[in-house]
């Protein structure tokens, strides 16, 4: 089993450098007929005068295209800013459209062969490597040489995959226009399920759906004869393949909005803005009930299951985000920080994210239904300023990026604003608790090792103090990893969850703290 595991091995890494390099390869040709096809009508004549030392020349690297392109746009915008003559600057941004409609070469030929030498090899070699993990072993979850580890250590290996996950995170969202190659190979998949070509979006999906199903089946192996690890972890490779990939993509091929139905706000941002309102109140029956589930869902759906279940339903059960953190990120969680002082950062951290997007939806819907004569437009500058250091630097290139060095729940512990909202519901308004028998524990620490959310839990089983904590997502892997059964997920009643006087056990017996 090992030489097959060492054969998936070498797939994986082979399909991960090809994925890698894709970007690189194939030749750009930009025509004047490319130009209007992609632009906008107000847009054409200025663009085509423009981009027209460009056409006719063959470029060997979107490197040098791309080049290109930012000289021509960027200059003539800078000239009508210098002028002031704001209203012929064009504000949009035409470089990923421009220089994927200009992409020749193998890649737009056959773009279903490179996704099967890189993604699909890549998910192929993974499942060789992940199948035969704890073959004739015993159940039980093993955690072995786990801090020998170069990978799940902060060691070398880990601190490149880290930087590579980085890197990834800051093309995708701020230069895209370099992933062309990568996006052309999805898009008969994109042209199948939605009718329109890929973009970064779709390949972003696509990639984070396999890997929540490809480290779904390691979470099945690893977690073997837990059952509540089993049905949470189908859980969130169900709902993100079904309800956050395939769902939109089916929606958007009848002509509905693009809508994550399991997406809550205030982690779905962008809900209240103009045009996603106005998206759905202009597309009927299905677009109205698309306005109302949300609303439903934040009014009552967030309160009303947080109080039987705790966050725990959703954070790690529902969750894009849990999924990936769960599934992909579980061999970090030992990497969370149980210090005090990270445990004040949290709170002030992620309390005020909370904050700043319950103040800039109040602004924006003020504005919005007094036809915009509060701000006007200026609420657009407020998303942009969100969007790009909640939506994407944290959300996105920390939250992930930092797995290998922060743990796996970066984002889920210091910045997500719906897991704020859960977690004060859960902390004063729940029957959902971690019960202890402090009389059991042995101190081993397994449980606050393996807490991703950096609680530290051995702490509270040591004075068999019930564990309510707003940061808790109830992924019971505490619970699994204690050797004595000291832990235990309970939905009770709220009488007796928060225990002031917990017993004591020490070199004294048995007291009882008043």
């Amino acid at each position: 089993m090992k030489f097959i595991q060492k054969i998936g091995l070498v797939i994986f890494i082979l399909a991960l450098a090809g994925f890698s390099l894709l970007p690189f390869y194939g030749s750009y040709q930009l025509e004047k007929e490319l130009v209007i096809s992609e632009t906008k009508d107000i847009h054409q004549e200025a663009m085509v005068d423009i981009l027209q030392p460009m056409y006719g020349k063959v470029y060997t690297s979107n490197i040098k295209f791309i080049a290109d392109f930012n000289r021509y746009f960027d200059g003539y915008n800078d000239e009508l800013k210098s002028a002031e003559e704001w209203d012929k600057v064009i504000w949009d941004d035409y470089t990923f459209s421009l220089t994927k409609a200009s992409a020749t070469g193998p890649v737009s030929e056959s773009p279903s062969l490179f996704l099967a030498v890189t993604i699909l090899l890549g998910a192929f070699g993974a499942l060789l490597y992940i199948l035969p993990l704890y073959r004739n072993q015993p159940n039980g979850i093993k955690n072995d040489g786990i801090y020998h580890s170069s990978m799940k250590s902060r060691g070398l290996l880990g601190m490149i995959t880290g930087s590579w996950l980085l890197l990834f995170y800051i093309v995708l969202y701020w230069f895209p226009a370099y992933l062309t190659n990568l996006v052309l190979m999805v898009d008969p998949l994109s042209m199948a399920l939605s009718g329109n070509p890929a973009s970064q979006w779709f390949l972003y999906g696509l990639i984070y759906t396999l890997a929540i199903l490809v480290m779904g089946i390691r979470m099945f192996r690893k977690y073997r004869g837990n059952n509540y690890q089993t049905i949470r972890t189908a859980s969130v490779m169900f709902f993100q393949l079904a309800f956050a990939f395939m769902l939109p993509e089916i929606l958007v091929l009848f002509n509905m909005p693009w809508h994550d139905f399991k997406n809550i706000w205030p982690l779905d941002y962008s809900f209240f803005y103009d045009y996603r309102l106005e998206g759905m109140l202009g597309s009927g029956a299905l677009g109205m009930f698309m306005l109302v589930w949300g609303i439903i869902l934040i009014v009552v759906g967030v309160p009303l299951f947080t109080y039987f279940y705790g966050k725990r339903w959703y954070c790690s059960w529902v969750c894009g985000c849990g999924g990936l953190a769960e599934t992909l990120g579980d061999p970090y969680r030992q990497l969370s920080d149980k210090s005090l002082k990270s445990w004040k950062i949290e709170r002030y951290l992620i309390h005020g994210v909370l904050v700043f997007a319950v103040v800039m939806t109040a602004v924006t819907l003020a504005n919005y239904f007094m036809e915009f004569e509060l701000l006007g437009y200026a609420t657009n500058e407020l998303h942009t300023v969100y969007g790009f250091l909640i939506g994407s630097a944290f959300a996105g290139v920390i939250g992930t990026g930092f797995y290998p060095l922060m743990g796996n729940r970066v984002w889920c512990r210091f910045g997500c604003p719906l897991a704020a909202y859960l977690g004060l519901v859960q902390r004063f308004k729940s029957r959902f608790r971690i019960t202890t028998n402090g009389g059991q524990c042995i101190s081993c620490g397994n449980c606050s090792t393996y807490c991703e959310m950096g609680i530290d839990v051995r702490w509270y089983a040591q004075r068999g103090q019930n564990i309510v904590r707003s940061s808790c997502v109830g992924c019971g892997v505490c619970s699994a990893v204690c050797p004595r059964g000291v832990l235990k997920l309970e939905n009770a009643g709220e009488e007796g969850r928060i225990n002031d006087m917990p017993i004591i056990i020490g070199n004294k017996s048995i007291s009882i703290k008043s």
